[in-house]
């Protein structure tokens, strides 16, 4: 089938990309000269996982191509997909004025029947307008779908080419076949087609993603609950997801959630429902309780180093909203550091994917670095704002990684004398008192370690006991991560850490043979 998709930001590209990837010829459109220069030349605008590859290799085949010329694309499709931006406007409503603009622009290019098909996210009613605007331009016969996307930044390539379901909003069963024609090569295994008048389909986009946003802002809250009472979120959330009527999917506690889409559908799904007069009550409270969630974490952080007469310098982990993408749109990371840089901390960063729009963000008054450990050179604490499984598996002491049984998790080891650390991963606000024990490993959370006060020689002795209680089936050659030692013996913070390791060592041997 021959494809237009106008307007190649993060959903336009993607979604071209894979529809040429199952056999479609499709024609890429957009305004930006620069950006389809770009293309061409193989330089992505974007970060996603597997997106480059998928270009270069239907760009080759001849499926894809790219242009600045619109009626190029109308005049050689069947097939015209709306994927412009409708960012937030500041009454909170979704601001399509793009989609319409796009919209009379195809109609001055139809000169024969055309499919208008519109994946940007709109608020319900937008069908109406659409299809108005272009029969008010055009007497050219046209069908109007809304195909709403729901693709996950970080694996929007995978949920496109193996979706959960595909939502089409037509009536016309004619137009019915000719999209279940261009989504078959993502439907062999089973058809995940929904059809729906385009108003439904319209909602049920605004109405996943703020489920999805209640089920994260409903557990920040309820973390802060466990905090007070002494229960731990984590095991809270695993007895909750083991239910099927709930599952254990967007249950993670954390610093709350950011990104292009769920700031802005919860904040349009309230304006809709203020412009009806139905309150939207819920929705509202999930809006509240994320605003406040970044503020708790941004303040716990500054809290605990208030006071200090030195600068601080803190090291972070993660600045875009979530691991494996570039975007920093709303990402609480960039909302804690904002709230750091205003009270004078100096800040380090890593992210593998979202250094330089991290800074971009943060008006360059941060530093970014290209190796994990290097942001704690000199750090008076470490903020892990990553969900990046990677991140979370570092071991930041000398020990095996957090996943082996023989290991230390990354709480146990700065315990001894390394820098402070918050992460937002597991729970919330848990405070790591030096002489942890033996059910310190089920103390998952956002934490705060304090720097041991004791000697040397009871440090140690601590240390061997502990070492014991996760180390029984441990070899020698196989405690000490030789790398992790080598890189942090360098850094002053941990050289009393290493001297207390060697003699925790030896007394564990000595101890427990």
């Amino acid at each position: 089938m021959k494809v237009s998709v106008v307007g190649v930001g993060y959903v336009g590209l993607v979604a071209a990309a894979c529809l040429a990837d199952g056999g479609n010829h499709v024609i890429c459109v957009d305004n930006d000269t620069k950006k389809i220069d770009n293309l061409k030349k193989g330089i992505i605008p974007i970060y996603e996982p597997g997106l480059t590859e998928i270009i270069q290799r239907n760009e080759k085949a001849g499926r894809l191509t790219f242009t600045t010329d619109l009626k190029e694309g109308v005049d050689n499709s069947l097939v015209i997909v709306l994927g412009v931006g409708t960012p937030s406007s500041p009454d909170g409503s979704a601001d399509i004025s793009a989609v319409l603009a796009v919209a009379e622009q195809i109609a001055g290019c139809m000169t024969e029947y055309r499919i208008v098909v519109t994946k940007s996210t709109v608020p319900v009613g937008t069908h109406k307008l659409v299809s108005e605007l272009i029969a008010f331009k055009t007497e050219v016969p046209f069908d109007y779908v809304s195909n709403p996307e729901f693709l996950k930044e970080g694996s929007a390539v995978d949920d496109f080419l193996k979706p959960d379901r595909v939502v089409i909003g037509t009536t016309n069963p004619a137009v019915m076949e000719l999209m279940k024609q261009m989504y078959a090569p993502f439907m062999r295994k089973s058809s995940r087609i929904l059809f729906m008048d385009p108003a439904s389909a319209e909602m049920t986009k605004y109405a996943a993603n703020t489920m999805l946003a209640t089920r994260i802002s409903f557990m920040n809250e309820l973390s802060m609950l466990c905090e007070k009472y002494g229960a731990d979120i984590e095991l809270v959330r695993g007895g909750m997801g083991s239910d099927s009527r709930i599952g254990n999917a967007f249950l993670f506690a954390g610093a709350g959630y950011g990104g292009s889409c769920f700031p802005k559908d919860v904040r349009a799904l309230i304006h809709m429902g203020r412009q009806v007069d139905v309150p939207l009550t819920i929705s509202e409270a999930v809006q509240q309780a994320n605003y406040a969630q970044q503020e708790r974490f941004a303040n716990k952080v500054i809290e605990y180093f208030s006071g200090r007469p030195e600068p601080v310098k803190l090291g972070v982990w993660g600045l875009a909203f979530k691991a494996r993408t570039d975007d920093v749109r709303e990402s609480p990371a960039v909302s804690c550091i904002q709230k750091f840089l205003e009270k004078g901390f100096a800040v380090t960063a890593f992210d593998p994917e979202a250094a330089v729009t991290g800074r971009e963000a943060l008006q360059n008054r941060i530093a970014t670095v290209k190796d994990a450990y290097e942001v704690l050179d000199g750090a008076d604490g470490l903020i892990n704002m990553s969900y990046d499984d990677a991140l979370a598996g570092c071991h930041l002491g000398i020990f095996p990684s957090y996943y082996e049984p023989w290991g230390y998790t990354p709480l146990e080891c700065m315990s001894f004398g390394v820098p402070a650390v918050t992460t937002d991963q597991t729970g919330f606000g848990m405070f790591i008192e030096p002489h942890i024990n033996s059910e310190s490993r089920k103390e998952e959370g956002i934490f705060i370690v304090k720097r041991i006060g004791q000697e040397p020689a009871k440090a140690a002795a601590d240390l061997a006991d502990i070492m014991y209680s996760y180390a029984r089936r441990t070899r020698p050659d196989r405690m000490v991560n030789k790398i992790s030692a080598k890189r942090l013996a360098g850094l002053a913070d941990w050289k009393e850490f290493m001297l207390n390791y060697v003699k925790a060592h030896d007394m564990a041997l000595a101890k427990h043979g």
